[in-house]
């Protein structure tokens, strides 16, 4: 579906009163920063431990399992935020005290997602008198009441949206819950865990357990790599909460403070530490945790995280790089094989359908949800891929456009049609789903209707945001340092994106996909980039001159800096 360019609306950049560059004043204003305290990244800014629900009644719990000695198992998650609260939960209970903790992490094609009776099985053999999950367990009613019947405690963390009826666990950590009081609804799996140890570590001032035993105070802030991390892999909104985490994060990793395991990842995606942002999580290191999850085995990308010296940590690195490149083929195999799906359906502008859900028997489970992520983005539309599971079910992983909140979609869905889907969980943007395979037609149609009603004008609206023009004084190097040092930028907290009319130097094709671009603006040339284009328009001899959306960027080379545009969006002159 073809994109357009926006301009934002101008917003009213008076309520900063704060010295502050007048371009970062307004992408400030523009993404509804409207007083200076709303700008605090520090530590004494996040919101307090005592306001998220049962959180100190699983601290205690918590900290009378380590007292007492007790077998603790975490149950983790196959994806980036999952093996971050994981790895968090490790080593925080070690820098606590614990000496008798492990985890488990569901293998994605054995067990499926979270704290299934299977799971709860194994835990157990494995001695678990306390169970702690980590980014999983609202949803896992049956997995829970095995654990307990089983005679081991639970404690369920997570940020997933709760349905009607809750798991009977001994606390319920989830800020999503409909009576928590916790401002932050959009904090990852991973930063609940690091609440939860937060609270921990305040029970034991409170019972004088480090003087007790001669232990230096436990500094959790060492965690916070793993916290920023699984925080942007995993998309959730950057509201000031999460803002605070990912930079404190991003501060401890730019100034040497990190584990072996996060310096490896960094090396092998070519990522300076020092020049870090908020955006190489999400698109250099997330993926390559991911990977571990769709492809293998999660407790890979675990063992990567926990690992206690560098070279140690670079072999694992390379094989989840590995594991990377080899997830790439197969999801862009898939990808060509869904284009030619949507092509025999024969969609165009007035034909393509509200939802689009798609499913071929021999599609792989693990990167579905990549594939129905570039499908949405190619047509603007929300998609859901399906690949086959065990015993005639399907797994799907579904993804939507800003204004639609897909796992209230599916829960409305669910409601309307009892027995068509046979369990789902998510959040607004994305969600996973099972079904039988013999209910996927109705399924496409259900979903493609209710999308129909859900879907406003608006929203089917493609385009791409930007604050407005730069003038020749503000692409510079200086300006775009600002910028990068202004953030953490992401979901909902968007890094800035411009647009100007430029005068097309030269065009190629790198990589048979990506258009590399030397433009002109006011008799001054800068280097350009689109990934991705769409080789049947470009490169195009024809057009002199293009309207591009871009992001400033500092492209280090053999020693050289220079400044280059990184363009969201090109359209010809």
């Amino acid at each position: 579906m073809s994109k357009t360019i926006r301009r934002r609306s101008p917003s009213d950049c008076e309520a900063l009163n704060m010295p502050l560059d007048p371009l970062l004043k307004l992408l400030y204003a523009n993404r509804g920063i409207r007083a200076p305290g709303e700008l605090d990244t520090e530590l004494k800014a996040l919101h307090s431990p005592a306001l998220m629900k049962d959180l100190r009644k699983a601290a205690d719990i918590l900290f009378a399992a380590i007292g007492q000695g007790k077998r603790i198992i975490v149950v983790g998650d196959f994806d980036a935020d999952g093996a971050t609260s994981t790895a968090l939960m490790m080593q925080g209970l070690a820098l606590l005290g614990s000496d008798n903790h492990d985890f488990l992490v569901p293998n994605r094609f054995e067990y499926g997602y979270g704290l299934t009776p299977e799971i709860a099985d194994l835990a157990i053999a494995k001695g678990a008198e306390l169970l702690i999950t980590v980014d999983n367990g609202i949803s896992c009613i049956a997995g829970v009441a095995r654990a307990k019947a089983s005679g081991a405690s639970v404690i369920v963390t997570d940020h997933h949206l709760p349905a009607e009826q809750l798991p009977d666990a001994d606390a319920i950590v989830n800020p999503n819950q409909v009576d928590c009081q916790f401002p932050s609804k959009a904090i990852a799996g991973v930063g609940v865990a690091f609440y939860l140890l937060l609270a921990l570590r305040q029970v034991m001032r409170e019972q004088h357990w480090f003087q007790q035993r001669g232990l230096a105070e436990a500094n959790l802030a060492q965690l916070l790599d793993l916290v920023a991390l699984g925080t942007v892999a995993d998309v959730v909104s950057l509201d000031q909460n999460n803002r605070v985490l990912v930079a404190q994060g991003i501060k401890r990793i730019r100034s040497g403070y990190t584990r072996p395991g996060i310096t490896a990842l960094l090396e092998i995606a070519k990522k300076n530490p020092q020049r870090l942002r908020a955006s190489d999580f999400g698109f250099a290191l997330g993926p390559r945790l991911n990977a571990a999850g769709r492809l293998d085995d999660m407790a890979l990308g675990i063992q990567c995280l926990l690992a206690p010296e560098l070279n140690q940590a670079r072999v694992i690195a390379m094989q989840l790089d590995h594991l990377n490149k080899a997830r790439r083929e197969i999801e862009q195999g898939m990808q060509q094989e869904a284009e030619q799906v949507l092509q025999k359906l024969d969609f165009n502008q007035q034909s393509l359908p509200n939802g689009i859900a798609l499913y071929q028997q021999d599609w792989h489970q693990g990167v579905i949800g990549i594939v129905a992520g570039r499908i949405k983005e190619k047509y603007h539309r929300p998609t859901v891929v399906f690949a086959a599971g065990s015993e005639g079910e399907l797994k799907g992983s579904a993804r939507s456009i800003p204004g639609l909140h897909i796992r209230d979609l599916l829960e409305h869905l669910d409601s309307q049609n009892p027995g068509l889907i046979i369990k789902f969980g998510g959040h607004a943007m994305a969600a996973g789903l099972s079904l039988a395979e013999s209910q996927f037609a109705r399924f496409q149609q259900l979903f493609e209707q209710l999308a129909g009603q859900w879907l406003t004008r608006e929203m089917l609206e493609n385009s791409v945001l930007s604050d407005g023009p730069l003038t020749l004084s503000q692409m510079t190097e200086q300006q775009c340092e600002l910028i990068e040092n202004g953030g953490p930028w992401g979901q909902n907290f968007p890094e800035p994106v411009f647009d100007n009319q430029f005068e097309l130097v030269q065009q190629r094709l790198l990589g048979e996909k990506h258009l590399k671009m030397v433009v002109r603006f006011e008799q001054q040339v800068f280097d350009a980039i689109a990934f991705n284009v769409d080789t049947s328009i470009w490169p195009n001899e024809q057009v002199d001159n293009v309207h591009l959306a871009y992001k400033l960027d500092i492209n280090e080379f053999r020693g050289q800096r220079n400044l280059q545009l990184m363009v969201e969006h090109l359209e010809p002159l």
